[in-house]
């Protein structure tokens, strides 16, 4: 199955803009949707398996863990990495980064009881000084919106601004899981945006291999890779070296 990617035609969400200052309701029931998704489809399992990798022996009294989220969607991802430390008695601050400001707005609004995460629109190709960087870089669900070109600026964006974990992972493209998502779309996640862009991203998505040459072609070392559930994948680095 061929990597679908045309820099002409974007995933609804993608084009989403703010109507009277406001998000519209499909851009809200999209985001809503694909929360749902992240919780029973694999993104919400791996951000766990990598959070207690790293940090369920974080000694009491460490100073406080800062992280970065390139392009946060509705920021859930972000909530639940905070609920997470929260248990743990962690201290935590997260940057989410996100291209769309009508996007920004529903995360901003559903982050409320969340002080600890602070949003940002900007460009995840590039975001961020070079003098900067966090412990734990996160980017999830991301790659495929971008060319094979940029997705490699992002992960080695990713690497730099990373001083210790990184973590991305996204889906892995497949005849099954493009089936599996047609069903998905077709029985029960019906609403126009979610369907269109639900089929658009799992043809856009990487395979195994492309997505494992992704991270060589940025330059990544002694990483890690493997396939999750469902229909998911994902690279990281235990260690950044310097």
């Amino acid at each position: 199955m061929k990597r679908e990617f045309d820099p002409d035609i974007s995933e609804l969400m993608d084009l989403a803009v703010l109507e009277n200052g406001k998000p519209s309701a499909e851009l809200e029931r999209d985001l809503a949707n694909l929360r749902w998704l992240n919780r029973h489809f694999g993104s919400y399992s791996i951000l766990h398996r990598f959070l207690k990798r790293w940090f369920s022996e974080r000694p009491p009294g460490a100073s406080h863990l800062r992280v970065l989220d390139l392009a946060t969607g509705e920021g859930d991802l972000p909530r639940e990495l905070v609920l997470w430390c929260r248990k743990r008695g962690i201290p935590v601050t997260v940057d989410a980064i996100d291209s769309n400001e009508a996007t920004l707005s529903v995360a901003r609004k559903r982050s409320r009881d969340f002080p600890e995460i602070t949003f940002h629109q900007g460009d995840i190709r590039n975001w961020g000084f070079s003098s900067e960087s966090w412990e734990l870089v996160l980017c999830s669900l991301a790659l495929h919106h971008f060319s094979t070109e940029d997705a490699a600026l992002v992960i080695r964006n990713a690497r730099r601004l990373s001083a210790h974990h990184l973590l991305v992972a996204d889906l892995e493209r497949s005849l099954r899981g493009a089936l599996g998502i047609w069903l998905l779309t077709t029985l029960f996640l019906r609403e126009p945006m979610t369907q269109h862009d639900a089929r658009l991203s799992i043809r856009r998505a990487f395979s195994f291999d492309e997505f494992r040459s992704l991270a060589r072609e940025a330059g990544w070392e002694d990483f890690g890779h493997a396939r999750f559930p469902i229909t998911r994948q994902a690279l990281w680095i235990d260690q950044i070296s310097r």
